[in-house]
């Protein structure tokens, strides 16, 4: 594989991973830690990059979801949302600082959108935790070596 079409993947795994499709990209990117040869601090760049706009997509989808949430399609349950919406209520933008847990981060980037929360902020905050947390995924990955 290319290396330009090794970061295009990542890109794509990170960038699903962090929308409302279930996705992992931690296991690719120690994938290509061990395996690729390439940057290790540019291939955390390119995941983190993709994992934000990831997160974006869900700030965007949230500045629209009540339109469609109580559509059938819509794949984030009523239950979810008022959930994530609660807490971001009781803990403000520094709940964004989970962004990157499974599960419950993909609901509070899109609360952060229904509750109107201002882009750069979010993007400050979102970007600091996905960062943060592939940074954590090749340290872990290279001591494994």
């Amino acid at each position: 594989m290319s290396s330009f079409t090794t970061y295009v993947s990542l890109f794509f795994a990170a960038f699903l991973a962090a929308t409302i499709i279930p996705a992992q990209s931690e296991v690719g990117l120690s994938a290509l830690i061990l395996t690729s040869g390439n940057s290790v601090m540019l291939l955390i760049a390119v995941a983190a990059i993709g994992n934000v706009l990831g997160a974006v997509v869900n700030w965007y989808l949230g500045q629209w979801i009540t339109r469609f949430s109580d559509r059938r399609w819509f794949p984030i349950k009523p239950t979810q949302l008022t959930r994530a919406m609660l807490w971001y209520h009781k803990y403000g933008r520094w709940s964004l600082l989970l962004s990157w847990v499974p599960f419950i981060g993909d609901p509070i980037t899109t609360a952060a959108g229904v509750l109107r929360e201002p882009l750069l902020s979010f993007l400050l905050i979102v970007s600091f935790a996905k960062t943060a947390r592939y940074i954590l995924v090749a340290v872990i990955t290279l001591k494994l070596i």
